[in-house]
């Protein structure tokens, strides 16, 4: 049974109401346990299933910089997988590491470790100290948690060493009824997006974006062709759109012909279908004669090797990725979702006079560049399907063994899918087919 606040939340109340409403005592959360760290001890198959869970939690209390959000929607990350799995090391070190700061970010440290790093919603609630936002304020959440009194913060927000991903190094994460923000992560829900649809964008648009476009990345130019692997996952949906968009040449590697007609529809005319090449052996690539292959389907696609390649699978690809950029080319990596330990063959770099960037997140004025481009429909939702929030283990899932087309969702407090539109003219001038791109 939903609290009245919750209830206040989903019929669309005014501030004053929200407001005048208790918080509630508990409220469901997705969490992961202390206890179970050790659960997929000697297992092959680390099934998230076993360690997600959601529960009734205390509701934490509100520092003076925060905000409480009433989630409508959030999305699954491949930072939940890792935390679900317990991996590269358990999340509750993260916890007690920020624990160790003292002050407000002590409570963060917890016997359990409430999930998620995207999330759509409703202000409810805000600090003594947030000036910008109020009481019923429809926001997305930034996941780039940052210290603003660390001097390196200031000259980029991911370089500050407080810098944190909410939700999976803090607690008080997305998937959830509650999440608690700081006010430098709020920004304005885009009006013509559902709750889900906006849910789903924030780290991985943020990401892709700053990978490619931002000063800090690649720095993509007109023509560039663009090698992005895993072109239909959360990443890769968005690194497609801004690669068309940047005017760009985007070359999408997918695995299957469904994910290909995907791409097909999002505008990008250059697609390799990667179990193709590999021909039943998934070790190909990370062998000269499979990075070859590859090579000789991108030059047959676009006829020229990639400026860029885009890169965040990881072991299973990266020494490709190192071989597979032209002369002064660049690989641009964000993460390792087949494994963080990278052996390539150093002498096509230094030889070739290649670089590797590597990338994390966004800072929060990138973060806006992206929002905005949400907001006006040059970047869509890669949203494909929706589940609620006591199916999260399902949701998981289906992330962890890569049968996702692009983004999942996960309903918290919204009670249906297509709701939270506020500019339907807007929306309607974008139309629904290029908003359902995943979806189809």
């Amino acid at each position: 049974m939903q609290s009245p606040l919750s209830e206040a939340v989903v019929a669309g109340a005014g501030a004053a109401d929200l407001e005048s409403l208790p918080l509630p005592d508990y409220f469901r959360a997705t969490t992961v346990r202390a206890e179970d760290v050790d659960v997929f001890r000697s297992m092959d198959d680390k099934d998230v299933r076993k360690s997600l869970s959601v529960d009734d939690v205390p509701m934490p209390e509100l520092a003076p910089d925060e905000a409480l959000i009433a989630v409508m929607a959030s999305s699954i990350n491949y930072n939940t997988v890792w935390t679900a799995m317990f991996e590269p090391v358990p999340t509750f070190q993260f916890l007690k590491q920020m624990a160790r700061n003292g002050g407000w970010e002590a409570r963060h440290d917890l016997p359990y470790h409430i999930v998620g790093s995207d999330a759509s919603g409703v202000i409810v609630r805000t600090g003594s100290s947030v000036r910008k936002w109020k009481a019923g304020d429809h926001v997305v959440v930034s996941p780039a948690y940052v210290d603003e009194q660390d001097h390196d913060t200031h000259r980029d927000g991911m370089l500050g060493e407080g810098q944190k991903a909410w939700g999976f190094e803090t607690n008080f994460g997305g998937l959830a009824h509650y999440a608690v923000v700081r006010a430098s992560q709020l920004m304005p829900k885009p009006a013509v997006l559902s709750w889900e649809e906006a849910a789903v964008n924030p780290l991985c648009a943020s990401t892709a974006y700053r990978m490619l476009v931002s000063e800090r990345g690649a720095q993509m130019k007109q023509g560039d062709v663009v090698l992005v692997w895993g072109a239909t996952g959360g990443l890769g949906a968005y690194a497609v759109q801004l690669v068309l968009n940047g005017g760009g040449i985007p070359v999408g590697v997918v695995n299957s012909a469904e994910k290909a007609e995907v791409l097909a529809a999002l505008g990008c005319r250059a697609v390799i279908n990667r179990s193709e090449i590999e021909a039943g052996d998934p070790t190909l690539l990370q062998r000269p004669e499979g990075w070859k292959k590859m090579g000789k389907a991108i030059r047959a696609a676009v006829g020229e090797d990639p400026h860029i390649v885009f890169e965040h699978v990881g072991r299973r690809t990266f020494a490709a990725s190192v071989f597979l950029a032209r002369r002064g080319g660049t690989v641009i990596t964000c993460g390792s979702s087949t494994g963080y330990e990278h052996l390539y063959d150093n002498r096509y770099l230094w030889m070739r006079l290649k670089r590797i960037i590597g990338s994390h997140g966004a800072n929060f004025h990138e973060q806006w560049a992206v929002n905005r481009l949400i907001a006006l429909g040059h970047l869509v939702p890669a949203l494909s399907r929706t589940y609620v929030l006591d199916e999260v283990g399902a949701a998981a899932r289906s992330v962890q063994t890569n049968e996702h087309i692009g983004k999942v969702g996960v309903l918290c407090l919204a009670p249906g899918e297509g709701l939270g539109v506020t500019d339907p003219e807007g929306r309607a001038r974008i139309g629904e087919r290029r908003l359902g791109a995943f979806r189809r």
